[in-house]
């Protein structure tokens, strides 16, 4: 809105969990108001209109499964995928059906230009960033219903035989993905909502515990990004106090949805007054009458 700038002309897109919806979105020409909002008229329609796509009750199951792919191996070494395969109580079912609602045919196909849509592998334990050369060919709805299934709130995604998580379980970003094209970028730019900057007023202990891992992923990827493309442009885009505590405890509330939009707009308008960040991202992106 500001530069105007079309996203879909980005060279690269990468998105993960619900960074992958919205990367769908962009890659479909529909990053718009009513792809998200439809045609609810106020606060309480918008949020029943998100229930129903996001939170599709599912049937609790997969005990055997999360113990194999979770648990067991979580004892062996502990971290964080004693989540992985654990069951959940809604499915994803119904964000792929939004991705096609809102894309049409496209969503049963892959963009043309380079896109990735990163999910995690139970059963091979790795990252499977779908859109690259070494991951499976899928539609894009699943692969978007696969990269948001949070273990534990969301049963894991089934694709051809295999089960997937949120690939938020590896990194929350995946920035380092951009260095498998051919040439560097000239300006990377990245939305990471679970590293945040300052604590969240009023946290709960685990608040702090994912904003902490994910600052430390994205501050490795950034360092190799740096180092492989030392003149590449950065701007990283992370959550205010603002923005925080209206998203806090929970950050996937369909009632929080409107009041978290508000407060990121306000929160990137004043980004954007930074006379740094106003003066990186106009060099690149602002169209310069000749």
């Amino acid at each position: 809105m500001a530069t105007g700038w079309d996203p879909n002309q980005a060279e690269v897109v990468i998105g993960t969990s619900s960074g992958a919806f919205a990367a769908a979105m962009v890659r479909g020409g529909r990053l718009d108001l009513e792809a998200f909002v439809g045609d609810a008229r106020d606060r309480e329609e918008v949020s029943e209109r998100l229930r129903n796509y996001v939170f599709r009750r599912g049937r609790p199951r997969g005990a055997v499964r999360w113990l194999r792919r979770g648990v067991l191996p979580a004892l062996r070494r502990p971290d964080l995928t004693l989540t992985l395969g654990s069951p959940g109580l809604y499915r994803t079912d119904g964000i792929a059906e939004w991705v096609e609602d809102a894309l049409g045919p496209a969503a049963d196909t892959w963009p043309t230009n380079p896109t990735v849509i990163v999910a995690y592998d139970l059963e091979r334990r790795i990252r499977a960033p779908f859109g690259t050369e070494g991951a499976p060919e899928v539609a894009l709805k699943h692969a978007v219903a696969a990269s948001v299934a949070v273990p534990f709130v969301f049963e894991p995604y089934r694709i051809d035989g295999s089960w997937y998580a949120d690939g938020g379980v590896a990194t929350g970003t995946s920035a380092d993905l951009l260095l498998a094209n051919v040439e560097p970028l000239d300006l990377v730019i990245v939305v990471a909502p679970l590293a945040a900057s300052e604590p969240r007023p009023g946290a709960r202990f685990y608040e702090d515990i994912f904003d902490r891992a994910g600052r430390l992923a994205l501050s490795a990827e950034l360092e190799e990004l740096h180092r492989t493309w030392p003149d590449t442009d950065v701007l990283v885009l992370r959550p205010d106090d603002r923005v925080l505590a209206a998203a806090r405890p929970n950050p996937m509330s369909a009632h929080a949805a409107i009041p978290a939009f508000m407060r990121t707009l306000r929160s990137l308008k004043d980004e954007l007054s930074h006379h740094e960040t106003w003066e990186m991202l106009s060099s690149h992106l602002v169209t310069k009458a000749v």
